[in-house]
């Protein structure tokens, strides 16, 4: 019934079995594990992780077309969940928060200046940030981008400035970041509990 239900998700599950599958997977475990601890979830997180995989490609093909990084993944976002609420009905409390969980992983790496900051304070952020770590977790390479954005949080005012002056401008984007040395332990990131459908993400 996958194939019938969601077949663009189908389709990556061919192209790329084992990423889709895992990123999937952990998603499905992420909730079970938020419904057995008797917090709420919402389908939007769910429906973003199930329709993820077919998302990459179609940006791409649009950059390749000349279309700006953000355009374009709004662009394949709006075709793609166009697909597929001709297979299932989405309604739109739910279709607006996956774009914006989607249109955060192109914004994400994006920090230099007053950007971290303002992403910080998007209403967004968290659902994002734990659609990264979700990512991360199924073997996406992101070269160290949750453990900025996990470091980031934690951080004081000063040592947010000292990383944001780390990032060089070749960093700032879809590259990689610099690692910012730090004293002591990190705080343990658990894509079981953070990178799963949140309340906060409704």
């Amino acid at each position: 019934m996958f194939g019938q239900l969601f077949p663009a998700s189908a389709a990556a599950l061919k192209q790329n079995p084992d990423y889709t599958d895992q990123l999937i997977r952990n998603a499905l475990a992420n909730t079970d594990l938020r419904i057995q601890q008797g917090k709420t979830v919402t389908p939007a997180f769910l429906f973003a992780a199930l329709l993820w995989p077919a998302l990459p490609a179609r940006v791409l093909l649009l950059q390749e077309r000349g279309m700006p990084p953000i355009p374009a993944m709004q662009e394949a976002a709006h075709e793609l969940i166009a697909e597929q609420c001709q297979r299932i009905a989405v309604p739109k409390r739910f279709t607006l928060p996956i774009r914006e969980i989607w249109d955060m992983q192109e914004r994400l790496p994006r920090r230099s200046g007053k950007r971290a900051d303002m992403l910080l304070d998007n209403s967004r952020f968290r659902a994002g940030y734990d659609f990264l770590l979700l990512r991360e977790s199924a073997g996406e390479q992101t070269d160290g981008l949750g453990d900025w954005w996990t470091d980031y949080q934690d951080a004081s005012d000063s040592e947010r400035r000292g990383m944001i002056r780390d990032l060089s401008s070749k960093d700032d984007g879809p590259g990689a970041p610099r690692k910012r040395k730090r004293s002591g332990s990190k705080r343990k990131r658990s894509p079981s509990t953070e990178g799963a459908a949140r309340p906060d993400q409704e």
